[in-house]
């Protein structure tokens, strides 16, 4: 199931630039191509305007997504969560932040995400499971960390990590599929032109699929130091204690249930398997790992 968040989550990305490659080939996009070859400035100017498109329109979804994908209810203070409303809004004024919107989400599973577009417009979501198996003050600790990212402004960070990735990837793939092309094309001096025939496009697309893989990886390790920032963030506004405790108990319960609702979150989970070379595509840092971390700060 580990593979299962961890591969749909990163598919969506794949599907995001394998989206874009064939609209720019329908659209015939190709103006970085001439007579003479290729114009790499005109080329990295066109991917890094895809790449980045692509990373912002998700990110500005990313709230409403989450709300639909998790079936998040919003609460406030004077609800039957009111005491957890009251919570992030203290965490939120020590971090000197916006009040986020604050959400309960039904399930089993032991998680807790914030997601949004900026700091003024985020939300903070944890699951019925949660709250049944933590204490105060690991719920506290917590959503210490999940204000932490917000302050951290972790999502607009790890959205440009991701389209600059994407812009690399796309200009990596078309560089080598214009490569690629012109070697056939002067073997196949009858044949119509390769790129009528749409070997550069079936090229590129292969190529965008496994730079996209590859790049994947570059994103999930930034993605494991901003989530060890966040617990150094939480222990600042929640308390060492609370911030240790609460990823002991994830460390105990993590396999005891596994929400399988919506897979593609899996980089809002506040915990992670080991799993060999999978490690490299995981989103969060081992449990061990972090509790370490913070037990040897200073």
């Amino acid at each position: 199931m580990w593979f299962k968040r961890i591969g749909l989550f990163f598919l969506i990305n794949i599907l995001i630039m394998v989206t874009i490659s064939i609209i720019t080939s329908a659209l015939g996009v190709r103006g970085y191509i001439s007579g003479s070859g290729l114009n790499m400035t005109a080329l990295l100017t066109l991917c890094l305007i895809w790449g980045m498109t692509g990373s912002l329109i998700s990110l500005a979804l990313s709230k409403v997504m989450a709300k639909w994908m998790m079936g998040v209810e919003l609460i406030d203070a004077r609800g039957p969560y009111g005491h957890l409303y009251t919570s992030i809004q203290r965490l939120s004024q020590a971090a000197r932040i916006p009040m986020p919107e604050v959400g309960i989400y039904n399930s089993p599973e032991v998680n807790a995400f914030a997601t949004g577009p900026s700091q003024s417009s985020a939300l903070v979501a944890v699951s019925t499971g949660l709250l049944e198996r933590m204490n105060a003050n690991e719920v506290d600790g917590v959503l210490a960390h999940e204000v932490s990212h917000i302050a951290n402004g972790d999502m607009v960070t790890m959205t440009l990590i991701q389209g600059v990735v994407n812009a690399f990837t796309m200009f990596l793939a078309r560089i080598i599929s214009y490569g690629v092309t012109m070697a056939i094309s002067r073997n196949d001096d009858d044949g119509p032109s390769v790129f009528s025939s749409g070997i550069y496009f079936v090229i590129t697309l292969v190529l965008d699929i496994i730079f996209s893989i590859l790049g994947s990886m570059v994103v999930a390790y930034f993605s494991r130091q901003r989530e060890f920032r966040a617990d150094a963030g939480g222990a600042k506004l929640s308390g060492r204690a609370n911030m240790i405790a609460a990823l002991e108990n994830l460390q105990r319960t993590f396999d005891v249930v596994d929400d399988s609702r919506a897979p593609s979150m899996a980089s809002l989970k506040i915990s992670s398997h080991k799993g060999g070379w999978f490690a490299l595509f995981s989103t969060h840092p081992p449990l061990e790992d972090r509790i370490a971390a913070l037990k040897s700060a200073r």
